[in-house]
């Protein structure tokens, strides 16, 4: 029931503040562009379009949530509230990941890629460890440019080496880099097991991060340790 409370509470909250507007009218744009590029370009030019915008919406936007959630005091109820760190976690992963795959089913569909379920799976991948490093960034900064400032080491970490893959300039064994799996799902193409194997380990190391980064940023609001 808490769950379902703060999944739906997120999504209150992301449709208050215009998630959901800007990433229709993201959507019409992203569209637009796929079809007016040469058919053969079109699941490529899907595939960079997904992966660096829908599936990694939690990396660009986890920063504002959390600092208006701190603006209101939010943190101080979660702290003394029954709510877990994981149901936290959880909604946010979970409602930030809705959104990511509508918009991807609406590219990919644009695009008629082949594979849809591989795209919409890695798309849900890659967004849930997109926002569990944002989590894990965001309970620790006090304002957006230093929010930014922390996530520009993981945008070069993680998109120059996914785009390098993408057109297969890198070598044979970085097929094997999560975030490079992660790619090759949101292209539509099966990933290997051990591929998926190395994804899961990271989402459960990232989860168990970013649990222990939130019980630290509300066991210390206000200032004091609680």
């Amino acid at each position: 029931m808490r769950l379902r409370s703060l999944f739906l509470w997120d999504m209150h909250f992301q449709a208050k503040y215009g998630f959901y507007f800007l990433y229709a009218v993201l959507t019409i744009i992203y569209a637009i562009a796929i079809f007016a590029v040469p058919e053969d370009w079109k699941e490529k030019t899907a595939a960079i379009l997904i992966f660096s915008d829908p599936a990694s919406m939690g990396l660009f936007f986890m920063g504002a949530i959390v600092l208006l959630e701190k603006s209101q005091h939010t943190p101080c109820a979660f702290a003394v509230s029954p709510v877990r760190p994981t149901e936290y976690i959880v909604a946010k992963v979970g409602s930030l990941s809705a959104i990511s795959l509508v918009v991807a089913t609406a590219l990919a569909l644009a695009a008629s890629v082949t594979n849809l379920y591989i795209v919409l799976l890695g798309t849900i991948i890659s967004s849930a460890i997109f926002t569990l490093l944002a989590i894990i960034v965001a309970t620790k900064i006090v304002s957006l440019n230093q929010f930014i400032l922390w996530t520009i080491p993981i945008e070069i970490v993680c998109f120059v080496p996914a785009l390098l893959h993408l057109f297969k300039i890198t070598p044979a064994w970085l097929q094997y880099y999560p975030i490079n799996v992660c790619m090759e799902m949101v292209s539509g193409h099966a990933p290997s097991v051990i591929g998926i194997f190395i994804v899961i380990a990271l989402i459960a190391i990232l989860f168990v991060l970013s649990k222990f980064c939130v019980l630290k940023m509300w066991s210390s609001m206000g200032g004091v340790k609680l």
